[in-house]
């Protein structure tokens, strides 16, 4: 029974292969989606610098047009008022939501890939003592496998993984 089921064990081990593999897709993915979010981030917030370049300038036209002897209605201005709030495009907040989501997903499907490589190292450890004590332990940690749905888990990291890139590429194309 345990070389019959060190044959199958050794197949086991590709799989854990397929979840180091949508692990390490997982990470690199999530910085990239990282780098994403922090370059557009700042389109949610006003942007000061701009608003304090254009009040300055406002400030240098109206007392240009007052020492010309310009009158105060004549002075052009950029409008810009320091005390309205502040409303970011809505396009700017949909991608950002898209982005989100997309790390979301992605951190997810990081964390239950360490899951289930646990289960894989768990399962494929070695087992010491005398060969009955081996082939139930190892009875018992297959029927976890199986209680939990491992195999299956690896489905759904991938579905996770393929939404989180999905949601991704829809937010760049809208950027």
């Amino acid at each position: 029974y345990l070389n019959e089921s060190w044959n199958y064990d050794t197949d086991m081990v590709a799989e854990q292969r397929e979840v180091n593999i949508l692990l390490v897709f997982a990470g690199l993915f999530s910085a990239v989606v990282t780098a994403f979010i922090f370059q557009s981030s700042p389109k949610l917030e006003p942007n000061y610098q701009q608003m304090s370049a254009l009040l300055l300038f406002d400030q240098i036209n109206i007392q240009r047009g007052l020492a010309n002897g310009t009158s105060i209605e004549d002075i052009t201005t950029s409008g810009i008022d320091p005390s309205a709030p502040f409303t970011s495009d809505q396009i700017d907040w949909f991608i950002n939501a898209l982005w989100f989501m997309s790390l979301t997903l992605s951190l997810v499907a990081a964390f239950f890939a360490i899951l289930v490589d646990a289960c894989y190292c768990h399962y494929l450890s070695p087992i010491s003592g005398q060969r009955q004590v081996r082939v139930l332990t190892r009875l018992v940690r297959y029927r976890g496998l199986i209680i939990w749905d491992v195999r299956s888990s690896i489905t759904l990291l991938q579905f996770l993984l393929h939404t989180s890139l999905v949601t991704f590429l829809y937010g760049l194309v809208l950027y």
